[in-house]
């Protein structure tokens, strides 16, 4: 007889429109190769926590901003830390998964990260810029982030959970994807304008000692992570997200052997937290 393969509920948002980005796509396709080693359904983030019951664990995914459903993923995620449900990526993140307040950590613990204050009485601690970037804390695919040039910066409204960062100009962005904390490839927008018109990257020793700095400090012992940073000018990275909640992979931009390669990295590990004691 066959042994039964383990059951995973992926959770996706297959409506959900990204700019520049089909995130259904990648979702099927995934889950595609995923029913190779496991039985997978897939359902949206609104009806996770109902269903979780009847799956071996969950892959949180492409499940959009749960701006759109918070009170629906406050209810999952207590459910499922109460439960002790098997979640991947696990549900003590740090970093997206808490909202922005890591930036604000980060910043003041002095990683190399964009300065980020969300006080008035703060903004003394950022460089002197003409404009400045004003976004909500719990804020995602820049929903609600708008530029304020630096006179109008006494009308931001502190009292409304936003955060404050200088505009800082940059050569362009790459992106660091890891499965636990296993380094699987990179990506960068070589244009600043067009964020998530990705290119291959092939990273320096120092790129990755900059990336696992954040995935260290994350603590997250399983679970899909891509550090989001900006190469300055002057050459330096700085961070620009986190993303440890539901990061977008960008899988049909990868070579087909980097994908394979990183589809199963996820595959050993979800059978490791499946038949985890």
């Amino acid at each position: 007889m066959t042994a039964a393969k383990p059951r995973v509920l992926l959770v996706t948002d297959l409506a959900y429109q990204a700019r520049g980005r089909r995130y259904c796509d990648e979702d099927i396709q995934l889950s595609a190769r995923l029913r190779e080693d496991f039985d997978v359904a897939l359902c949206h983030p609104r009806d996770a926590a109902a269903l979780m019951d009847s799956f071996d664990l969950v892959l949180v995914r492409n499940s959009g901003p749960v701006l759109e459903h918070l009170a629906a993923y406050r209810d999952f995620r207590a459910r499922a830390l109460e439960r002790g449900t098997r979640v991947y990526t696990q549900l003590t993140g740090r970093a997206d998964q808490a909202g922005k307040q890591y930036l604000l950590d980060l910043t003041a613990a002095g990683y190399p990260v964009i300065p980020t204050v969300d006080r008035a009485a703060d903004l003394d601690r950022l460089p002197v810029v003409p404009e400045y970037v004003v976004k909500p804390k719990l804020g995602a695919d820049s929903i609600g982030l708008r530029i304020v040039p630096r006179e109008q910066l006494d009308t931001v409204a502190y009292d409304q959970d936003v955060l404050v960062q200088p505009l800082v100009p940059f050569r362009y962005e790459v992106s660091f994807y890891f499965v636990d904390d296993a380094f699987q490839y990179a990506l960068h927008a070589p244009d600043p304008e067009r964020r998530w018109h990705l290119e291959p990257y092939e990273p320096t020793a120092a790129d990755l000692e900059f990336a696992r700095r954040f995935i260290a400090w994350n603590t997250v012992e399983h679970g899909i992570q891509r550090v989001d940073a900006c190469r300055t000018p002057e050459g330096a990275l700085l961070l620009v997200e986190l993303e440890d909640l539901n990061p977008y992979l960008s899988l049909d931009l990868v070579d087909p052997a980097v994908r394979d390669r990183f589809v199963d990295a996820l595959k050993a590990a979800l059978h490791a937290l499946a038949t985890k004691p």
